[in-house]
């Protein structure tokens, strides 16, 4: 089993983890402003993020020789190792949850979204970390970030109501030669809704690009024409209580995972060694993938916040976009599994900001409500 001792390697692991993790919340936003409906996409997400956790356990977590103290990853899936189990099974849940939640975060946009759920887990899951890793990381380094993060939830916040007022004035003040309709489609976007004349717009999926002026009511409008998740005359707070709700769903995954590597509460018979990073987030994993599997085909043919049904047979044929949900899942199953692995070395506390960070990171993908169309992406999908 491989593990990551030194402080430089943990740093490695955390900035890959930043990059992934603040790079598949905006795929998947872009999956929803592209019309297709987020039961559909956190389905496809949900499997390619099990099948990380799988490699990482079957290459990380099978290489050398495995001894008493850190057994490798198959051997330990034998050993009466249940109560750390459950705490990493436990962490999988609430990070199904909070994921599930920011899914349905375009009440918000993912620019607010983002920051107050990162600064949440910050405020909440650093703290804790801190005290479960017996203090290792350094506090006046690490609590005066906090304090940064503790703002950024209060200015997150106002920035989501000054722009619904800014939103509700510019549609107010609309020209008569724009009506304010919405059109459902009741399904994801197909081709035949939107033509696609041979450019690809990666912000409009395959409408016509350059269309209307991003930030203009009419641009809101053609948003809202063909997102799956419609925001229009939705109240403030239904955003914000949904965001909030997210940030402390995911201030508890990681606590819960430090308690099943570690065992700070002793309960593991003795002899039992504690659960290595790898067994762990393979269980994490697990639980994850399935409480998102139960909730969401729920969801397909009972959808909250007004959503149009689906079926399965429709969420089976629904390719516009799979290849994309596919890869948000892996970015996000690889960046958890290098932030465990780098906590483990590093101390889950400073991974917590890291985390964040790369929360924050999905934020700069973002330029005036458009995604940064990179060359890179764009070749991708030719």
């Amino acid at each position: 089993m491989y593990l990551v001792e030194s402080k430089g390697g943990a740093i490695v692991c955390m900035l890959f983890s930043l990059f992934f993790l603040g790079t598949w919340p905006a795929i998947m936003t872009l999956l929803e402003r592209r019309g297709r409906l987020p039961q559909h996409t956190y389905l496809d997400y949900s499997i390619t993020n099990l099948l990380a956790a799988v490699i990482i356990a079957f290459s990380f977590g099978q290489i050398g020789k495995s001894t008493p103290e850190s057994p490798n990853f198959l051997t330990q899936l034998s050993q009466d190792n249940w109560p750390s189990v459950m705490f990493a099974m436990a962490g999988g849940v609430v990070l199904s949850i909070g994921n599930l939640s920011t899914q349905y975060g375009a009440f918000v946009g993912l620019s607010v979204v983002e920051v107050i759920t990162s600064s949440i887990t910050v405020v909440i899951g650093t703290t804790l970390n801190y005290f479960l890793d017996d203090k290792i990381n350094r506090a006046e380094i690490l609590f005066p970030g906090v304090g940064c993060f503790l703002i950024a939830v209060c200015l997150g916040s106002a920035v989501h109501s000054s722009n619904a007022a800014d939103n509700k004035t510019k549609l107010k003040n609309l020209s008569n030669d724009n009506k304010l309709e919405t059109v459902d489609t009741g399904s994801s976007t197909t081709k035949e809704e939107f033509p696609n004349n041979g450019a690809k717009d990666l912000e409009n999926g395959n409408a016509p690009p350059g269309k209307a002026k991003a930030g203009t009511a009419a641009f809101l409008i053609e948003l809202e024409n063909r997102r799956s998740i419609k925001v229009f005359g939705k109240g403030t707070l239904i955003g914000l209580a949904i965001t909030f709700f997210a940030g402390f769903c995911f201030s508890l995954f990681s606590p819960a995972f430090n308690l099943a590597t570690n065992d700070q509460w002793h309960a593991l018979k003795k002899g039992v060694p504690k659960l290595v990073v790898y067994t762990a987030f393979f269980w994490f994993s697990v639980s994850c993938f399935v409480l998102a599997i139960i909730l969401n085909v729920i969801f397909l043919y009972r959808p909250v916040l007004n959503l149009p049904k689906s079926t399965l047979r429709a969420y089976v044929n629904d390719w516009n976009g799979r290849g994309w949900a596919f890869l948000a899942g892996l970015l996000c199953g690889f960046g958890n599994g290098l932030q465990f692995m780098g906590g483990q070395a590093a101390g889950y506390a400073a991974a917590d900001a890291v985390q964040a960070t790369g929360n924050e990171y999905s934020v700069v993908m973002l330029s005036s409500g458009k995604y940064i169309k990179l060359r890179l992406l764009k070749w991708l999908i030719r």
